[in-house]
């Protein structure tokens, strides 16, 4: 071992003495690291009961629909549907928008609902205030533990006088910033380790992808170290501990607490979402323009009536070998289908580039950042409850369009009686909805790639002003 290596070892040595010897360091740490697991166990008891209350729910509508009796097919196009969204495998450390989003869809023919039924809805403010789960001990506490753990690092030396000393028994300042570096990058392993260690064994156990895992471990670290690095940052540059603290507890306010909630009013300011009674009515406007099929005089469904009486080869609608009312069903479906698929896309669109503009704050907060891939490796994130979405509607519109094509085939096209019904067994042959988690690490690879590099840069930031303000100490010693 070389003499700098082991006068760096040296003072990282010390330097983890001197916080084992912090009574109130090691309680605060403790306090995070029993916070830590507490929020992981819940976190993953509370996510497997949430995905077991909605599997049974799930199975209870679809008992349900399969029980009804023999009806018209078009009864049960209005009937319709409940389908509830499963929950990830990493759901239990970062539950992400789930909780704000919403999670049943109810499916019915003439329309496309949204996802309904969110916590947030249910609940208070607490919730709003962030729920404990290991994402938000790592992303919101942590770093206020490593600032009041690192903040004296050079700064106190400094003003305890042992500083000068130091230097004038040969240390050079680029070995004591390394030394104070390598300990307090060990104090971020143990700072995440409780919660970093519960996401390894579940990706170990099978319980969690791995990759994905691994790469929200290297994320938190990242994270956490940039703040580290930070803290010696800025007691390399204070003259006063007082200050340093000062310095970084306004950074930690600024980048964590308020970033994160002002920059995406900021995003929805400048890229409007209209309301959706807004929606609705633009809607319905846009509905009336398209036809309307009870209307004999109306010339889209006019034309619709023709084309089809020349395709059977009849005159009158009385003489088609199918029902006309459930022609004209899947017609208006597949119409105000393609309508709601185009605002839907809309909508989709507007929040992809609200997302995107708070994504480009990550160079103010490395928070969002870390939470930003966080939530996209957990599948969490608006952009997998948008697939959940687009998968429902999907499936929305083969379950109505298979009822109506009963309505076409089953149902006298005359002479059907007041309440024509087909038989039960029918219902039961339509597909249940399966919902199909897409690969993470496709689905969100380009914002996966740019949020780790934004926390790569942002810890090259620090760790060169760490190199270029410990130079300046070397100067100011001599």
């Amino acid at each position: 071992m070389s003499l700098r290596s082991a006068r760096v070892l040296r003072v990282s040595a010390e330097e983890w003495r001197a916080l084992v010897r912090n009574r109130v360091a090691m309680i605060a740490s403790l306090t995070l690291a029993a916070l830590s697991v507490t929020s992981a166990i819940l976190g993953m008891e509370q996510r497997n009961a949430t995905e077991a209350a909605r599997a049974r729910y799930q199975a209870t509508a679809d008992e349900a629909f399969d029980a009804q009796p023999d009806r018209h097919p078009h009864r049960m196009v209005h009937y319709g549907q409940f389908v509830f969204r499963p929950l990830s495998a990493l759901a239990f450390f970062d539950p992400g928008v789930d909780g704000f989003t919403g999670n049943t869809v109810f499916l019915e023919g003439h329309r496309q609902n949204s996802a309904n039924f969110s916590e947030a809805r249910q609940s208070s403010l607490l919730l709003r205030f962030g729920q404990l789960t290991p994402a938000f001990v790592l992303q919101t506490l942590a770093p206020l533990l490593i600032i009041f753990l690192a903040f004296g690092a050079i700064a106190r030396e400094r003003e305890q006088g042992t500083l000068r000393l130091l230097l004038a028994q040969g240390l050079r300042p680029s070995e004591l910033a390394a030394g104070k570096l390598l300990a307090h990058a060990g104090v971020v392993a143990a700072v995440a380790a409780p919660a970093l260690l519960v996401l390894a064994i579940a990706a170990l156990a099978g319980w969690a992808p791995p990759v994905p895992s691994l790469l929200m471990v290297s994320g938190y670290l990242v994270y956490l170290t940039i703040w580290a690095v930070a803290a010696l940052f800025v007691s390399l540059l204070v003259r006063r501990a007082r200050d340093a603290l000062l310095i970084l507890v306004a950074a930690w306010m600024g980048g964590v607490i308020l970033a994160p909630r002002i920059l995406p009013e900021i995003a929805v300011a400048r890229i409007p979402t209209p309301t959706r009674i807004e929606t609705d009515v633009a809607i319905h406007r846009e509905l009336k323009q398209i036809g309307d099929s009870h209307n004999p005089d109306d010339p889209y469904f006019s034309e619709f009536k023709a084309k089809t009486l020349a395709r059977y080869g009849v005159e009158k609608v009385e003489e088609l070998p199918v029902q006309w009312a459930g022609l004209v069903g899947m017609e208006g479906e597949r119409l105000t289908s393609g309508l709601f698929d185009r605002y839907a896309r809309e909508a989709f669109a507007r929040e992809a580039e609200q997302n995107r503009l708070v994504r480009q704050f990550g160079v103010l907060s490395p928070l969002i950042a870390v939470r930003q891939l966080s939530m996209s490796l957990a599948a969490t994130d608006t952009e997998s409850h948008q697939d959940f979405l687009e998968q429902v509607e999907q499936h929305r519109y083969r379950f109505v369009q298979a009822l109506n094509l009963m309505q076409v085939m089953k149902i006298p096209n005359r002479n059907a009686g007041e309440d024509p019904r087909i038989s039960a067994d029918h219902w039961k042959t339509l597909p249940s909805f399966t919902y199909r988690a897409p690969d993470v690490l496709q689905l969100a690879s380009e914002r996966i790639r740019a949020n780790l590099l934004v926390l790569v840069c942002w810890l090259a930031v620090f760790l060169v002003g760490c190199g270029l303000a410990a130079r300046r100490l070397e100067e100011a010693a001599r």
